[in-house]
Parts: structure tokens; sequence; C-alpha cells
């Protein structure tokens, strides 16, 4: 019986179960494939070939055109110019050290200035010089460089040089604003980038200026400003006359459209070339009529006069007060600039004389409480909210804290902190029925065709206050302080103001003082509205001649006439 069983063991016959085992393992293996297969292809294909692509191109990032900035008149204060932007790709630079020598002599620099980018590793894209003019790009060109490219470009320029500069502003290399409009509006002015890939061969090495261009740049907007080039010009150099007639360290000046707030002209001295980044300091980037608060000294005056004149019954010319040579004001004396003895004078004289005791005296009259809220009411210790960035909104400690001397240093403009344009504009509303304006310079985005509304706010509350005001700002200049703004055909208001400078140990100093006048002309076709100012000033000088001056160039530019 055994042996017949071996026999039939032995004659091939397959076991079934063997069989369902042997098909079970060929079933696993061939999903186990197909699903390997799913997972390469489907699943970690499109990622790998992402990484693939990848590994062949190198993004390059392509500026926008950024918006040009424009004067009321339609001149060009900013622009965009082409330009190109050479690169590298250091791999196929065969003399790093002879091309840098090359470079160095047609772009300026030193060979180390160029070595970095030429000799860089693991990458096939380094920049060599970014916005460069075209005649130098071509000339870098004729160099026939082995691995040396060149990009389209835009760089921005500024054609009148440093004439409204610190309006305007500056970029920075990338063409972001980084300074004045260029920075408040860079939101408008600058568009959104586009993209460029560099592309490398199979054998992952780069083709020779392979670029594609991946995604267009969206330009930046336009923007009308309202500075007028010819007014901006005259201003600029007038100022710089009048810092260097009276010797002063700086200064700045304003022309301003009580109307409707418009700002035809603004400048700070020192100037400087937004073309030439050698010109740039902390002194000379801003406009310090609007980022830096001082004491105004008498100029502040018409601000007492005026509160006084709204809430009390007073007339210029019957109203008098007794002016002693000096008045006791806790251990202190208030005295005038210039040494006088015991005095009566009518206000309008007090007003023309500039006298600090009269002054305080009025204050005194109405009440330093009641002065407080009206210099809170015509806006002297808050923002003007004008569109330029870096505004300082000024200071005035709380009336409650007050000592008697600090109560009449105040009614005359010192120890009060105020921007010149926050007085401008002031004076403003003494010539546009108490209305205040918000100063500002955006008139109109031409691609849009939006013209912002600003907001206005009457200030002084009752206007039969201005008349007589004005009529004795206009005797300031008639026989006061301030005769040499006087101008033919004309009769302008306005007030002078020396104010003392506070020294580093806390004191005022004896020596200088910062010298201003602010006026403008009544019984005009015109609301303009004049600031001058002039820093650090050694002795006794005034402003008041540049006021003249740039008032008549006004006159005659703008047709203003008497009425």
């Amino acid at each position: 019986m055994q042996s017949k069983q071996s026999t039939a063991a032995n004659t091939g016959v397959v076991n079934p179960a063997r069989i369902r085992i042997i098909f079970i393992c060929f079933a696993i293996l061939v999903v186990a494939i197909f699903a390997r297969l799913v997972w390469l292809t489907a699943i970690v294909g499109p990622e790998n070939a992402q990484k693939s692509e990848a590994t062949k191109t190198v993004d390059v990032e392509v500026q926008a055109k950024r918006g040009t900035i424009y004067d009321r008149d339609g001149n060009v204060l900013a622009c965009n110019v082409e330009a190109k932007t050479i690169y590298c790709n250091p791999t196929e630079v065969k003399d790093a050290a002879g091309a840098a020598a090359q470079l160095a002599a047609v772009l300026d620099g030193e060979r180390s200035d160029y070595m970095d980018a030429l000799t860089a590793e693991n990458t096939s894209f380094a920049y060599i010089y970014q916005k460069a003019d075209v005649e130098l790009a071509e000339k870098v060109k004729a160099l026939n460089l082995d691995g040396i490219y060149f990009l389209d470009d835009t760089k921005r320029i500024y054609p009148n040089g440093s004439i409204g500069a610190q309006i305007i502003g500056v970029c920075d290399t990338d063409g972001n604003g980084l300074t004045g409009l260029e920075l408040y509006y860079n939101d408008i002015l600058t568009g959104t980038n586009g993209v460029l890939v560099q592309q490398r061969g199979a054998n992952g090495q780069p083709i020779a200026g392979g670029l594609k261009e991946k995604t267009e740049p969206t330009d930046g907007q336009d923007i009308v400003i309202s500075v007028d080039l010819e007014m901006q010009e005259y201003l600029e150099n007038r100022l710089a006359q009048a810092v260097t007639d009276i010797q002063g360290d700086g200064g700045n000046a304003i022309i301003y459209d009580a109307s409707n707030g418009e700002i035809l002209a603004m400048s700070s001295n020192p100037l400087m070339d937004p073309n030439d980044r050698s010109t740039f300091d902390d002194n000379n980037m801003g406009l310090t009529s609007i980022t830096t608060g001082f004491e105004p000294g008498s100029i502040f005056k018409t601000v007492t006069f005026t509160a006084a004149f709204e809430e009390l019954d007073l007339d210029p010319d019957d109203d008098e007060l007794f002016c002693p040579a000096q008045l006791p004001a806790n251990e202190y004396y208030v005295s005038d600039s210039h040494a006088r003895g015991d005095v009566v004078y009518s206000l309008r004289d007090v007003l023309a004389q500039s006298s600090n005791v009269g002054t305080s005296l009025l204050a005194s009259q109405l009440g330093f409480e009641e002065l407080y809220d009206k210099i809170v009411k015509y806006n002297l210790t808050d923002y003007t909210g004008v569109d330029y960035p870096g505004e300082s909104p000024g200071y005035l400690s709380d009336q409650k804290d007050w000592t008697d001397i600090q109560a009449y240093n105040v009614s005359f403009g010192q120890g009060i902190m105020v921007t010149p344009l926050q007085l401008t504009r002031f004076y403003g509303a003494l010539i546009n029925d108490g209305v205040e304006c918000t100063p500002h310079f955006l008139l109109a985005k031409p691609q849009t065709g939006e013209e912002p509304v600003y907001q206005t706010e009457k200030v002084i509350e009752n206007t039969e206050a201005i008349a007589p005001v004005t009529s004795m700002l206009q005797s300031v200049v008639a026989y006061g302080t301030g005769t040499d703004a006087q101008i033919a055909e004309f009769e302008p208001a306005g007030k002078t103001g020396t104010a003392e400078i506070v020294g580093e140990d806390g004191l005022y100093l004896l020596e200088t003082s910062n010298i201003s006048f602010v006026g403008y002309l009544p019984e005009s076709n015109s609301n303009l509205v004049c600031f001058v100012g002039v820093t650090n000033v050694p002795g006794d000088r005034l402003t008041t001649p540049a006021f003249a001056d740039i008032m008549s160039f006004a006159i005659n530019h703008y047709e203003i006439s008497p009425e």
C-alpha cells in the first residue's frame, strides 16, 4: 500500500490548495506594483515634477512702473524712465578678475565690488548693477563679457532736481517710497511687480540668457498735486537767500490757499537733490513746516487777539491798556523785547508794537481758561491732517497746570509748540470768513478721475472779530514792527515773530532766536497766506523782506489785484 501511495504522489498532479496560494501571492504582487505606479504618477509625480522644474528655473522679480507725479499745471515732478539691470550667470564667467576690472572701469567702484556676484556659487543669477542708465548699460554690453546679461527695467528720476524735492520725496533702491509724497502715497504709486523665470537645460546647466515672462507687471497710478512748480522754485530761492542774508541755520516757507487748503509751495532749507543721494542727510529730507514744532513767539499774539475780540466787546483804538515796563509774574517779570518805560497803548498799538506786556494783560482780561479753550478750538494743539508723513501736532500743557508766568508766556507764543503749517492755517481762517481748510497736496488721480474732498471747519464763530484783528495786523505792516513787508498798491496784514530758543540746559538762549512773519492780502482777490521763518538767527533781524518778495511774485504770477 505504501508503495502505491508514493507512486501517486510523484505523478505530477498539482495540489489545488497550493495553486490558490500561488495565485494570491501573484495578485498581491500585481496590486503592489499597480499601487506603486499610482503613487509615483498621480500622487508624488506632480510634486516631483514641480521640484524638477524648480531645479531648472530661477525666478526674477520685475518691478512695475511707478506712477508719475505731476504738479498742478501738468509738469512732471517724478517719473520712471527706461533703464537696464545688469546681471551675470556665474557658471559662465570665465575670467572673473578680468571681468570685474572692466566692469569697475565702466560702472565705477572697485574690482571687489563685482567679484562676489561674478564668483557666486550654486546659482545661475546674480545682480551686477540695478537700474543702470541705458547708455551706461550699452557701454557694458560693448565689453562682450562672458556670462553678462541684461534685463529691461525702469528707474525713478526727478526732472527738476531740488525743486520741490522735500515735498515729492525719494524712493529706496527697490522703488518703494522712502520720504515725502513718495512714501505717503506709496500704495497708489506702486503697482504689482511681475516675474521672469530663467530656464535651465535638461542637464541642469543654465540656458544662456534663457528668460521667459511668467507674470506681467501692473503699473502704478499717477497723481496730480497742488504744487505750482514756478511758485515753488521762487519760494525756495528766496528762502535760501533769506537764510544767508540774516545768517540763520535754516528756514522754512509756505504759500497756502486759505480758500481750499491747497499748498502751492512749501520749502525747508537746506535743500537736497533727489537724483544725488550724496546730498541726503537728516536735516534736509523732510518739510520742517509740517514735521517740527517750534515756539512761535509773537506771531502767536494774533491768536490771543482773535480770542479776545471774539469774546469781549473791544475796539482797536478806543480801548487802551496801561503797560508797565515790567509785569510781575510769580518770581519773574514779563517785559517787551525792547526796553521802554511805562506807557499807555491802544490795543492797535499793543499789536503793532508787539508788546508782550500788553498782550499778557489782554489775555488776563479774557481769562486764561478761555484762552486755552480758544487755542484748542482753533486746532492749534492737533494735527492739521495734511497728507504728508511725520506731521507733528505741537504741544500745549493743560491750562490747569499753568503758573502765572506760563500763562503770560503762552499768550505771546512762548511755552507752546506749534508747527508753521498749523499757524498758517489759522491765519487762513482770518481771510476765509473764520473757516479752516485741511491743508493738502493731492488734487487728483488721473486714471480713476478721483478728486478727493477735504474737511473744512468754522473755528472763528464770532466773525465780527475778524475785521478789527485784520485791521490791527495791517497796522503792524503800515507802521509797526513789520514795515518791510509793505507791497505797493496793497495793504498786507501780518505779524512779525521773534521767539526765544530753549538750550540744552533747559534755559532760553540769549544770543540767538527764531524769527518769522506770516501774513496775507486783505481787500484783494486772493486768499493766499505766506509764512517765512528762519532759525537760530543772531541779533535783531527780520524775514519781512522775504515775505514781501514772495508775495510780490505771487501777485504777478497769479494776477492778484486789490479790491
